[in-house]
């Protein structure tokens, strides 16, 4: 599959990016979405970001997105970010929703489900590059918008995304209560 993105950077000079330092891009990284190969370590990153699943529960899960393109009952796809050593550096999940909090309710919208980068690769630009391939395949569906989430207390991640020109549209505390 032909890579979605591709950067290169002649010099690394960054932008600094409040409370995450300087961003600095990878000499040489593609973006391209997840295809079968990609199975095991995308699990193995997948459960670094959500560890609520084992590695073989992700495993599955990615199998079945990558073969069928859907979550659901919509289109989806994982983006991968290849490093110049050949592994998989992070990944972005993006999907459409029908609706997102503080988006157009009568626009389908792209919607980030999960988006990681190892941290070694953290602060090099990978997490930018994804985000533009999500944008960009929200785009090709009809978009206007993508959204996100992120836990209140998880700052790093609320950093990023404000960072990428996302705006908080709600705070939410969810309750449960067994019967």
């Amino acid at each position: 599959m032909k890579a979605l993105c591709t950067v290169q950077v002649e010099e690394a000079k960054g932008t600094l990016v409040p409370g995450l330092g300087r961003i600095v891009a990878m000499p040489v990284t593609s973006i391209r979405a997840a295809r079968q190969g990609d199975e095991v370590e995308l699990a193995e990153l997948r459960a670094l970001l959500w560890s609520d699943e084992t590695v073989e529960q992700h495993g599955r899960e990615v199998q079945k997105l990558i073969r069928s393109g859907m979550s659901g009952t919509l289109p989806a796809v994982v983006l991968v970010a290849i490093a110049a050593s050949e592994g998989l550096a992070g990944f972005l999940e993006v999907g459409l929703r029908s609706h997102a909090d503080g988006c157009d309710v009568e626009q389908p919208v792209g919607y980030v489900e999960g988006w990681f980068v190892r941290e070694e690769f953290r602060g090099r630009g990978i997490g930018k590059q994804l985000m533009k391939a999500a944008e960009d395949w929200s785009r090709a569906r009809g978009c206007r918008e993508i959204a996100s989430d992120a836990l209140v207390d998880n700052l790093e991640s609320r950093e990023a995304h404000s960072a990428l020109g996302f705006e908080v549209v709600d705070l939410c505390v969810h309750f449960r209560k067994g019967l």
